[in-house]
């Protein structure tokens, strides 16, 4: 496990420094044109190279990262439970609407992101979805069994059905705000990844592509929590450090293109996605509370005791 651990920093280091290093091209070097002439020509070959695949790079870095931490912590059945449906349910709902509009609008991507898949969806868009998804499923999850267990005095407090429909809720409602600073960051600033052939209503995005984030959010994570049998999920505020790393980041780096690279019109759509977003994910982090301050379900044998009855 230590060998993991090592292997998760160093590519969520990398995850973090490329997306850095990305938003340095995007924001400085290239509306600069007088630092992309004096840059000597091996630079330049790296820099152009890096434009090409960087998205894909700091994609595939995010997708190891999470797939390592949720196999340390909740185990081998959790993750693929979680990602195959996440990666397969999503590339089909991108297929779909690359195809017919439905359910997120007329769109297609254009370079940078990858191969294609059926020359439609680049590969590393299922794998932000998953990676996505996850952080925001797990530390809506951890939040609510933190607080059923507490409320309960050791047994569940909150029925598991409750508690698994409002993971679900607040997972999408993390996932939606992050698109709110994501999409026009990715499709109306000057160096696009996808663009939208209809002219939406909100900031250039159609309202149901909103929707169809919901939509496609709710469905996967349903599906993952159909596999996970309503268990409650057992992390800690440090082991949810990464995810909220994850998230904070991924959050950042469209939001920052947004604010500087668009319209001031644009600080709405990234205000309101901070509001559903950005504090939520801090305040679900700060309820898991500390290892040193564990909440853990009573024993079968506590549980049958008048004490726990009572």
């Amino acid at each position: 496990m230590t060998r993991l651990l090592t292997i998760e920093r160093v590519c969520l280091a990398g995850h973090v420094l490329s997306m850095i290093f990305g938003l340095a091209g995007l924001l400085w070097v290239l509306p600069h044109p007088e630092v992309l002439a004096a840059l000597p020509e091996q630079s330049l070959t790296l820099f152009q190279l890096s434009l090409s695949g960087g998205g894909v790079v700091y994609m595939v870095l995010a997708a190891i990262t999470v797939s390592l931490f949720a196999y340390r912590t909740l185990g081998a059945y959790r993750w693929l439970s979680f990602m195959i449906p996440a990666v397969f349910l999503s590339l089909g709902s991108e297929l779909l609407g690359t195809s017919t509009g439905f359910p997120f609008g007329h769109y297609h991507y254009l370079s940078g992101l990858g191969y294609k898949i059926a020359g439609l969806v680049p590969f590393t868009i299922p794998l932000s979805w998953f990676y996505l998804g996850f952080s925001t499923y797990v530390l809506a999850g951890a939040a609510l069994t933190r607080l059923s267990y507490r409320w309960g005095q050791g047994k569940e407090g909150i029925p598991p059905l409750l508690r698994v429909l409002g993971t679900i809720v607040l997972g999408m409602m993390l996932l939606t705000a992050w698109d709110l600073v994501l999409d026009p960051a990715m499709s109306q600033a000057p160096f696009k990844f996808w663009e939208f052939q209809e002219a939406g209503a909100f900031f250039g995005m159609p309202y149901r592509n909103l929707s169809g984030w919901m939509a496609t959010g709710a469905v996967y994570m349903t599906a993952a929590s159909l596999f996970w049998k309503q268990e409650p999920i057992f992390l800690s505020r440090q082991q949810l450090l990464l995810p909220l790393i994850l998230y904070t980041v991924n959050f950042g780096f469209g939001a920052m293109i947004t604010i500087v690279q668009l319209d001031q019109i644009f600080l709405f759509p990234v205000c309101l996605g901070v509001v559903l977003g950005l504090i939520p994910a801090l305040g679900l982090w700060w309820l898991t509370g500390t290892p040193e301050d564990p909440v853990q379900p009573l024993s079968p044998a506590e549980l049958k005791s008048p004490a726990a009855v009572s």
